[in-house]
């Protein structure tokens, strides 16, 4: 592999570097507990001054240690849970400190070494985490030209860097980061106007290097959290309660008698197993003799959008109110309502959550694949009685999650076993575990109505939304292990802001969006991909549809004449002549007879639909076009080609942005045609991948994309925006094909056909 992309950690380079924190993951099966590696030719005054590392989110040194060979650690509170900030970030830096990636190492939400960068969520990774970074670096890179303008005494406007070395831009012998602050601080603050450099000069951003982490990852000695080992370390499995909400009645230890070296914890409801060996745990958790309570708290899937939607409500809230919608709809003429439901969803990560804690006496450290190690952290510190400052959290990559899977409930059992074992403990999930225990995307519920001008624009919108209450602001959703434990900890549950995106993104003179706030769920909630955009703009988007319909409208159409925002129309431009968009009129609720390619099988039937979606309003333009299959017998739909144009501004590396994109598209149609949880009264139904399957290779479409880069912009995220139009735009196809408007998530075939005999 080429040098500059060969950025695996490596314990002799970091060494050879002089000066440095350095997190040390020796492949491919052993963490030596993830430690500061110091060593320092220079003496010990430097070695303690390293240590001493300041974790300030507003200080150069937060972010950037130059060593005395000159290469750079970058400490990064946002991790790459997948989404390639590895290389990205390290590219921003790069950039501005004029060096290459290859000279660049990367510590990632280790909470005793890098600043507090918020989560690695809503898309924020680069958008916010990796331009922090970048602002560090441009200020470093001002602060080096300094040093070297009076060590030469040359004025700064004369010099330049390039290679890890300030020097003249009339040519001449310069001085390189190492001789300028190898091994020192910088002291100072980042400076919010200190210059980027110029997007016609770039070097590095907006090239598609590789990701650092897929050759590992390829060749299958990729260091995972599972992968984690510590001296003296247990394995240990939870026994989870027999129904939701059910308590012990009593436990037979004698039942496990045969396997020697296994030991029982149980704190409250919490019960687990640990012992030296992992099939040993595995087999003694199975075999433990448990009686549970009977519970029947949950109230079944069936019933969740009645429960939605009759309340009683915690709160009623106006997202938005423009003009007067009320008597707008009152008097108008042809107007036309719609009503939409998206399900319970899990994370559905194809490994299994796991976690490794080593919790002493004072000091406890949590080996995660958590997205907050931060934010989180304060969570387990109360669960564990300890202050904030005793507990640290180090990110180990673990499976994707995009939201709060099971990772952070993974590493609370860890950590509530090492505690009472004193020694550590790694506690990997099983996939019934994973399916029946994570938290959940949170279900959703609206109802539209709106009306037309006699010109055929949007003359009247509103949306009613009915939602579980997005608490953000509070540290974590409810972790398991210490809500069975019977401990402490802060009530409520983190949703995310699922109500964006309820307003159509098109020019509407009167339009109100409210919300029905419910103060709880019927199963436990968490973020998950794009939270609640994805749902909203796929009722924004079809009802735009039908308003298309009603108009007798192409639907690219009508959506161009209200579309103000000019980057907006160029994305739905772009996609159009991607896809290959043939303009045609249509009419309310008649199928499209035009565009059925396989004429000789009168059973399946092709239809295209379009949809658009500016993000949170205020972030990624994508656009998508889909066309798809529907087999009137069967009820299957089957997507065949998608054609997408996304506008982030600033593309930092295209080929990571076009992964996200293409990984956006196919999660977001395996939630549109196959997931939902199910659960009767006492626990989730669907625990393996038969019963909650997911989109298999072989449905894979033909993804077609194009990125519009926009240098002289800020960067905007990439991880989740263009999952927010698939559902509206597959849905809106189908009802191309074969007439029938999809209002309730998953399109399995039983409602595909469902829908065609009400034809």
């Amino acid at each position: 592999m080429n040098a500059a992309f060969d950025m695996q950690m490596s314990r002799r380079r970091l060494l050879k570097a002089g000066g440095a924190l350095v997190v040390t993951l020796v492949a491919p099966v052993t963490v030596l507990a993830t430690e500061q590696v110091l060593r320092d030719k220079a003496g010990n005054a430097q070695a303690h001054a390293l240590l001493d590392k300041t974790l300030d989110a507003g200080a150069v040194d937060g972010y950037i240690a130059i060593h005395q060979d000159g290469t750079v650690t970058l400490f990064s509170g946002k991790v790459d849970l997948g989404q390639g900030l590895r290389i990205a970030i390290r590219q921003m830096a790069a950039e501005e400190l004029g060096i290459g990636v290859d000279k660049i190492e990367m510590i990632e939400g280790d909470t005793a070494l890098t600043p507090d960068q918020g989560p690695t969520a809503g898309s924020s990774g680069v958008m916010r985490g990796g331009v922090q970074i970048r602002q560090a670096a441009a200020t470093a890179r001002e602060a080096l030209i300094a040093m070297a303008a009076a060590r030469l005494q040359t004025p700064a406007s004369g010099l330049t860097v390039q290679d890890g070395v300030v020097r003249p831009k009339a040519g001449g012998a310069g001085l390189s980061f190492a001789e300028l602050v190898g091994g020192k601080r910088f002291d100072l603050k980042v400076d919010a106007k200190a210059p980027l450099n110029n997007p016609q000069h770039y070097r590095v951003v907006g090239k598609p290097l590789l990701r650092p982490d897929v050759p590992a990852k390829v060749t299958g000695t990729h260091t995972y959290v599972h992968d984690v080992k510590l001296p003296g370390m247990l394995h240990g499995r939870v026994i989870r309660a027999a129904s939701e909400g059910a308590h012990i009645v009593s436990v037979d230890q004698s039942s496990i008698s045969k396997f020697p070296g296994v030991k029982v914890v149980r704190l409250g409801d919490f019960l687990a197993v640990a012992a030296p060996d992992e099939w040993d745990a595995i087999q003694a958790a199975a075999a433990l003799k448990v009686v549970w309570s009977v519970s029947d708290k949950l109230m079944g899937h069936d019933k969740v959008e009645q429960w939605l939607r009759n309340g009683p409500f915690d709160a009623e809230e106006t997202l938005v109110k423009k003009g007067d919608a009320a008597a707008a709809l009152q008097g108008a003429t042809g107007k036309i309502s719609a009503s939409y439901y998206w399900p319970i969803q899990t994370h559905g990560s194809i490994g299994p959550s796991c976690a490794v804690a080593d919790v002493g006496a004072k000091q406890a450290t949590i080996y995660t694949a958590s997205q907050g190690t931060h934010r989180y952290r304060p969570a387990y510190a109360q669960m564990l009685g300890m202050p904030n400052e005793a507990v640290r959290l180090v990110y180990v990559d673990g499976a994707g999650c995009y939201g709060m899977n099971g990772h952070d409930d993974a590493a609370a059992d860890a950590a509530l076993m090492s505690k009472a074992l004193g020694k550590p403990v790694r506690v990997q999930w099983s996939r019934q575990d994973e399916h029946g225990f994570d938290p959940k995307g949170p279900p959703q519920a609206l109802t539209l109505e709106g009306a037309l001008n006699a010109d055929k624009s949007i003359a009247v919108w509103r949306t009613e939304m009915w939602l579980p209450r997005a608490t953000a602001s509070l540290p974590t959703v409810p972790l398991l292990a210490p809500q069975t434990a019977g401990m402490p900890q802060p009530k409520g549950i983190s949703t995310g802001l699922i109500s964006q995106n309820g307003d159509p993104p098109y020019e509407v003179a009167n339009v109100t969006v409210g919300v029905h706030w419910h103060d709880s769920a019927p199963l436990r909630p968490a973020n998950i991909r794009a939270p609640g955009k994805i749902a909203n703009i796929y009722a924004v988007e079809c009802f735009t549809d039908e308003l298309a319909a009603q108009a007798g409208m192409d639907p690219l159409a009508f959506r161009l004449q209200s579309l103000k925002d000019a980057r907006g129309a160029e994305v739905l431009k772009r996609t159009a002549a991607l896809f290959g968009w043939q303009s045609r009129a249509v009419a309310a609720g008649v199928a499209n007879q035009t565009n059925n390619a396989n004429k000789t099988n009168k059973t399946n039937k092709r239809g295209r639909g379009i949809a658009y979606s500016h993000y949170k309003h205020n972030e990624t333009y994508v656009a998508m076009a889909m066309e798809v299959e529907v087999d009137r017998a069967s009820g299957e739909i089957r997507v065949l080609r998608v054609a997408c144009a996304h506008d982030c501004g600033l593309i930092i590396n295209p080929d990571g942005l076009r992964a996200q994109i293409e990984g956006s598209i196919l999660q977001t149609i395996s939630r549109s045609l196959y997931e939902e949880i199910r659960f009767d009264t006492r626990r989730v139904q669907n625990v393996d991948w038969a019963g909650y399957p997911i989109l298999a290779f072989p449905a894979v479409p033909e993804l077609r994309i194009e990125l519009i880069d926009r240098p002289a912009m800020p960067p905007l995220g990439g991880g989740e925006a263009a999952a927010s139009p698939v559902t509206a735009a597959l849905a809106n196809a189908v009802w191309d094909a074969v007439g029938i408007r999809l209002r309730t998530v998953p399109f399995t075939p039983e409602r595909v056909k469902a829908a065609l005999q009400k034809v």
